[in-house]
């Protein structure tokens, strides 16, 4: 009963993740990538093309998405296994946490500052090759996605439930992956977006920063708890007022409910 809170931090981070310095300016030449360019092959018009790179992005998507949930069911299995020692875990996890987070503003661990990035010699010629281009972006880009996803596994493998850290995760990547598919579906808006957002890169990276040491802050405290207590509160309160009322405000109220029943 202690996952609204957890979810909703876990899609949040997955969006700052996309919209990092280094990832949201880069996001044209993946499509080109995935996409093959965007040239119509022999026989192809313009717009099966542009399908193609659709479902290329969701592949590729898929690809992240499983690597974070398998490693996010492996360190929360670790964590069970010491589940005597969760006090120092919680403890260690919420120090490197707000360590992440300072160094996401400040920048002052130039050794996270490796990546090794994956390359292609061309571009994925199926949908397999899309799916493990994307496990690879997952396991290669550190500096881009590494702080935060970081973060996310600690707090999701915490209290040694596979199953619940297979969720959070699964809520990071539909965070970072839903960009991406939504790039894909409308690259042309999506261009003239991203040239506003190279404006706003630093503040959105300060607030990554910010972010995880609150995260940190409350693994560290163990006030994690509360606070997800205090939003079902809030959310139950919104649930009996929402009900019978129709509309925007009871189909939210489904969802909620929905959401608090796991």
């Amino acid at each position: 009963m202690q996952t609204g809170l957890s979810v909703f931090i876990a899609f949040a981070a997955g969006l700052l993740s996309f919209f990092s310095p280094c990832v949201v300016p880069l996001i044209p030449s993946w499509l080109i990538f995935l996409g093959g360019g965007l040239k119509p092959a022999t026989g192809n018009t313009a717009e099966e093309s542009r399908k193609r790179c659709f479902l290329q992005t969701l592949c590729f998507v898929s690809g992240f998405s499983v690597l974070f949930i398998i490693l996010g069911v492996l360190l929360s299995s670790a964590f069970m296994m010491l589940k005597s020692l969760s006090r120092w875990i919680n403890a260690g996890a919420g120090v490197l946490v707000i360590l992440l987070g300072l160094n996401t503003i400040f920048d002052f661990l130039s050794f996270l500052n490796y990546e090794k990035r994956f390359h292609a010699k061309g571009p994925p010629r199926g949908f397999v090759s899309s799916f493990l281009a994307g496990a690879a972006f997952g396991a290669g880009w550190t500096p881009c996605v590494g702080p935060v996803l970081s973060a996310i596994l600690l707090l999701a493998s915490k209290d040694g439930k596979p199953a619940l850290a297979g969720l959070y995760l699964l809520c990071y990547s539909l965070g970072l992956g839903l960009p991406f598919i939504a790039a894909a579906a409308f690259m042309d808006r999506f261009l003239r977006i991203t040239e506003t957002l190279k404006t706003r890169l630093t503040l959105i990276r300060i607030i990554a920063g910010i972010l995880l040491i609150i995260i940190g802050i409350m693994i560290l405290t163990g006030r994690f708890s509360a606070l997800n207590i205090l939003l079902q509160k809030l959310q139950y309160s919104y649930i009996d007022w929402a009900e019978g009322r129709g509309g925007i405000a009871e189909s939210l109220s489904r969802w909620l409910q929905l959401l608090l029943s796991f």
